[in-house]
């Protein structure tokens, strides 16, 4: 059995890029949101939780609420496994290669049902 194709070494180099950046950018903004709400004379132990609202994450950065910077960077970190599939289904289009294609296409169908069922129970539930 032969090693990858150079296109394949390229795509995992791309995708392992990509994974770290990502990776560095969500621990980055989660370190941010420690530090401001330890400045702020917080802990997050004795922090009521509150809930997501994507809307509220801009503002908040801008104004150094730390809820901001904390929910930003949970939500570069949760993506991370998302974007890797997206990546991989472009570099398989790209090179043609239909199995896997369909596999990663797949697979963020059942990612994007599962999140949309989860928003739908939230909004249900009062969340």
């Amino acid at each position: 059995m032969s090693g990858p194709t150079p296109q394949r070494a390229d795509l995992d180099r791309t995708i392992a890029r990509l994974l770290t950046v990502g990776t560095a950018i969500g621990i980055v903004f989660l370190v941010i949101g420690v530090v401001q709400l330890i400045a702020s004379g917080g802990s997050p132990l004795d922090q009521p939780v509150h809930g997501f609202q994507p809307s509220s994450i801009v503002p908040d950065l801008l104004a150094g609420v730390p809820d901001g910077a904390l929910w930003l960077g949970l939500v570069v970190l949760i993506l991370m496994p998302s974007a890797r599939v997206a990546a991989s289904l472009i570099g398989f289009i790209r090179s043609g290669e239909r199995w896997m294609v369909a596999v990663s296409a797949a697979i963020l169908v059942v990612i994007a049902a599962g999140v949309a069922i989860g928003v739908a129970l939230g909004v249900a539930a009062g969340g």
